[in-house]
């Protein structure tokens, strides 16, 4: 039995999370799935953007299957309570420290891309990202008040060596099943944490000497991925780095709508979710994109469940969704069958 947690969380989260377990439970898998709030959510239900209840589901889980949090009615709350501190805590109360963004575009969708198709088409990235390190949880931290009065924010940038190490094991072990190319993004010429970053990264290297190693300064890789983005294979990169350079990497692909995402702990224990926010601009209104929590559910049989069959099943069930013509908002064509949310999700749901 897979056991998995759901955290459908705020804006659209309920609307694509709901296609993506349509999709699980047209596969006839043996689930057992329960629902909890997080986020904006969570503070609702129990004044705390991560309850004490949902945590304990998620540790008992198998899985987490999250949609996104957020939402711009919370922004007055004390950061401590703000949706975004329960996904950061979720993050760290699991170790989900290797975060795996892959950014494919479908051939279909290379006109929707905002660059030249030839610049494109054929692109297959994964950006391995450190989640639970750098500048997002390191201390030092806060806002204080100099003795002149004047205001101070003050955040850490840090990495000890084990945490680069076993980022970099997971970087080199997806390469081995790929192209074997890792590019290790850091600021090594400024940035003293990430020159330590680079030394240890070549150290890991050396254990897989089937592997070719490449650094790039993280301003250097942000220009490359809009000049020559399939110079990459696998990006390997810190917390901060790698939280922009996907989002880039992203919109490669038509739509931040098409990304999925992969959070795992070092037993492949993940949390899976659609790398955009929660929209809550356009939320109960069926236009969002669930492709990307589809395709985030595969990732979960993929990386958690060890079922590539099932994976595979879903990637493929997008891929004639899509070649059949169908697509919301964010990637419409001219020529294209324009469908929301749910028409998309049954789209899938039929193409298997």
């Amino acid at each position: 039995m897979m056991k998995i947690a759901v955290l459908p969380g705020d804006g659209i989260g309920p609307e694509i999370v709901a296609q993506a377990i349509k999709v699980l439970n047209a596969l006839d898998l043996d689930l057992q799935l329960q629902e909890a709030p997080i986020g904006g959510a969570g503070y609702e239900a129990a004044g705390d953007p991560l309850p004490a209840d949902t945590l304990a589901l998620a540790k008992s889980a198998d899985a987490v299957l999250l949609g996104a949090v957020g939402d711009w009615k919370y922004d007055s709350l004390p950061r401590d309570m703000r949706p975004e501190r329960g996904l950061l805590r979720i993050r760290k109360e699991l170790n989900l420290f290797a975060n795996l963004r892959p950014a494919l575009l479908y051939p279909e969708l290379a006109s929707a891309s905002t660059l030249k198709p030839e610049v494109v088409s054929g692109l297959d990235l994964m950006i391995v990202r450190e989640l639970t390190g750098d500048i997002y949880f390191g201390q030092p931290r806060g806002i204080s008040t100099l003795e002149n009065g004047e205001r101070e924010g003050i955040n850490t940038m840090r990495y000890n060596e084990s945490e680069i190490r076993r980022i970099g094991h997971v970087a080199f072990q997806i390469a081995m099943k790929r192209s074997k190319k890792v590019c290790s993004v850091d600021k090594a010429n400024v940035l003293e944490t990430t020159e330590l970053w680079r030394q240890v990264m070549i150290e890991v290297a050396k254990e897989y000497p089937e592997v070719e190693l490449s650094h790039m300064y993280v301003d250097n890789a942000a220009m490359q991925l809009v000049r020559a983005p399939k110079q990459f294979d696998v990006m390997v990169t810190g917390n901060i780095f790698g939280d922009i350079l996907s989002d880039e990497a992203s919109m490669l692909t038509g739509s931040i709508g098409m990304l999925p995402s992969a959070s795992l702990d070092a037993n492949n224990k993940g949390m899976y979710e659609p790398s955009h926010g929660s929209a809550p601009d356009i939320a109960g209104k069926d236009v969002a994109n669930p492709l990307a929590t589809i395709l985030s559910a595969a990732m979960m049989l993929r990386y958690t469940f060890n079922d590539e069959a099932n994976a595979l099943r879903i990637e493929n069930a997008v891929k004639k969704a899509l070649a059949q013509g169908y697509r919301t908002a964010d990637i419409w064509t001219e020529g294209s069958n324009k469908v929301g949310c749910n028409a998309m999700g049954d789209a899938v749901v039929a193409a298997l």
